[in-house]
């Protein structure tokens, strides 16, 4: 459950079940709080599960399992993935370094059965592994005033400018706040305090300083739709990571983890037999609706909304490699709709997610 319900309740918040827990899916004028975000700021909850792993071999522990390298510097982040056997996206995080530990965040739902997997797995290594999401609250500030209004309410330090790397200081209470990686197209961070602490931190974000607009996760999924983002639950999930373009995920010349050997196989293969594409289309699919090019299936729909800065439906499409930009036609419950596939992101924002596909 949010860290903060009753908050969220006074500002008007339906909500929304996620892995168990219930957030806020809108606060009402959905398609104005948009425009609030993508204009000035907005403020939402986000929705981890937080692991943290302590002891003198954590960082060797938790590099040895992830795509990417796990940094040792206090301060510093990074984006990876777990895979399966096959070379599949078990779950996708982010690890960070404090001076003592590493924090793991994880899509919601799914940090308590990797904790108890990688307390299993320790061995002789010196390793603590704990579920801690109940700890913590995280929430975020997006828009291209996120800056200034992290500035306007941060005590004790500046923000953070380097993408992933992190400050701490006091919001009322005290905070770290972690510089994202630009998911919803906008400058951004990620405010994390103690669970205790999270009714001070939220109103601190939303009134005081500049002023930010609350959003919920059917906001949070139109503006990453809008920029490019693949999302674990529609997009990443028990896919290959080549067949998303997610380089940033993936050093591919790394140490040991669990499906490399297969990745690298992909990877060095050359091209994959799929790719993630964006594409509009005259009225609004769902998930899982067929994409046909020239009457030949062609791939299917992954996540689809109608834009309110475009007003028109776009969607993300995993499609055959070989097919090209241009005219599709995609299933909708009305019947065949006229599409094109097109570049990506759909919109153009004060910065760049750093997942948008990427392919060689």
């Amino acid at each position: 459950m949010t860290v903060v319900r009753d908050l969220h309740e006074d500002h008007g918040a339906s909500f929304r079940d996620v892995a168990g827990r219930a957030l806020p899916e809108e606060y009402g004028r959905p398609e104005r709080t948009h425009r609030a975000v993508r204009n000035v700021v907005g403020v939402t909850e986000h929705a981890f599960d937080v692991v943290v792993v302590t002891g003198e071999d954590r960082h060797e522990f938790v590099d040895d399992t992830v795509t990417n390298h796990v940094p040792t510097e206090d301060g510093e982040g990074v984006y990876a993935l777990l895979l399966d056997p096959q070379g599949r996206i078990r779950v996708d995080c982010y690890a960070f370094a404090t001076g003592d530990s590493l924090l793991v965040f994880f899509p919601a739902g799914e940090g308590e059965a990797i904790a108890e997997e990688w307390s299993e797995r320790t061995f002789v290594q010196d390793v603590d592994v704990e579920y801690a999401t109940d700890d913590f609250g995280v929430f975020g500030a997006h828009g291209p005033k996120a800056t200034e209004k992290i500035a306007s309410v941060l005590g004790g330090a500046s923000p953070p400018e380097e993408p992933l790397t992190f400050v701490r200081g006091a919001m009322e209470e005290g905070v770290t706040v972690i510089r994202d990686d630009d998911l919803a197209g906008e400058e951004g961070y990620l405010v994390v305090c103690a669970a205790a602490d999270a009714d001070p931190v939220f109103e601190t974000l939303v009134i005081r300083g500049l002023n930010a607009t609350p959003f919920g996760r059917r906001t949070w999924e139109t503006l990453t739709l809008e920029a490019g983002t693949p999302l674990f639950e529609t997009e990443l999930e028990d896919r290959v990571p080549n067949v998303l373009g997610l380089d940033n995920a993936v050093d591919y010349e790394k140490g040991c983890f669990v499906g490399q050997e297969v990745v690298s196989k992909v990877k060095n293969r050359g091209r994959p037999s799929s790719r993630l594409v964006g594409l509009t289309a005259e009225d609004l699919p769902e998930a899982g609706a067929t994409v046909t090019q020239d009457g030949d299936d062609v791939g299917e729909v992954t996540r689809a909304v109608v834009s309110p800065l475009r007003d028109e439906p776009i969607a993300f499409a995993e499609v055959n490699y070989d097919v090209e930009g241009g005219d599709v036609t995609v299933a909708t419950d009305d019947g065949d709709a006229s599409g094109e596939i097109t570049d990506l992101p759909f919109v153009d924002c004060t910065g760049r997610s750093a997942r948008i596909p990427t392919y060689e």
